[in-house]
């Protein structure tokens, strides 16, 4: 009895093991796409209304888009980044994917969006119209996010539009220490730099305007007690791109 026990068992496991390969093997795509239906936190919404470059509405409901920071009203490029998403996205039925957080102090829904199985969040970085932003920490969406950033450097796209300034090639961060709250900025130059209007931001909402000159080869001191994140961009008197850092 015990030998017929012993011997049923075997063959079901057998059974069961030659099954799992002809399901992965034969109807690998059926399972991936079960499994991908079954813990995907998507769902789909249309857009009724986009109120700038990473926040829209639909069915009434505000949703700000995770992982970027557009320009704000007034700012260079408010504008064009609304007007982009509107083009891409408005009416238009896609795909919402809640953050580790769904709500926002706003009560604002945090999401990513998806179009065609392609990020929105992410094309909106590459086109120059954001730049990367994790206040809640970095997700699964941090490195993609970072790159997307760093090919629209490349590009020289919007906000990633490299300054011409005389001094932007030779202003170089010396330190960026967010822990002192210190940022320490040097001119290379062989000659003075006025940086009076320039603009240190973080890859929130917060910034700097300067109001410094900095002779050749010496360096100054700028107390950040009002940034908090952890990137810094460093854009002249007409919003170009001088310099950028994350630590």
């Amino acid at each position: 009895m015990k030998i017929e026990n012993y011997m049923k068992n075997k063959r079901e496991k057998i059974f069961l093991v030659i099954l799992i390969l002809l399901l992965f093997t034969i109807n690998y795509n059926f399972i991936d796409s079960f499994l991908t239906e079954i813990f995907n936190s998507r769902e789909s919404i249309v857009v009724d209304r986009v109120i700038d470059g990473d926040t829209i509405k639909a069915n009434e409901t505000s949703i700000r888009l995770l992982g970027i920071n557009t320009p704000e009203r007034g700012e260079k490029y408010y504008e064009e980044a609304k007007e982009f998403l509107q083009e891409l996205i408005l009416n238009k039925t896609i795909e919402l994917e809640y953050g580790k957080e769904k709500y926002d102090k706003y009560n604002r829904i945090l999401g990513y969006l998806f179009l065609n199985e392609k990020s929105i969040n992410k094309k909106i970085i590459e086109q120059g119209f954001a730049n990367y932003y994790f206040p809640s920490g970095k997700d699964k969406y941090y490195s993609e996010f970072k790159e997307a950033w760093k090919e629209c450097i490349k590009s020289n796209k919007n906000l990633c539009e490299k300054s011409n300034h005389k001094c932007s090639k030779c202003i170089e961060l010396k330190e960026f220490n967010y822990k002192n709250e210190i940022i320490i900025l040097k001119n290379n130059c062989y000659f003075e730099c006025d940086l009076k209007k320039w603009e240190i931001k973080e890859e929130g909402r917060k910034s700097i305007e300067l109001n410094i000159t900095l002779k050749q080869n010496e360096e100054k001191i700028i107390k950040s007690q009002n940034l908090s994140g952890e990137s810094l961009f460093l854009r002249d008197d007409e919003f170009k791109l001088v310099l950028w850092n994350s630590y």
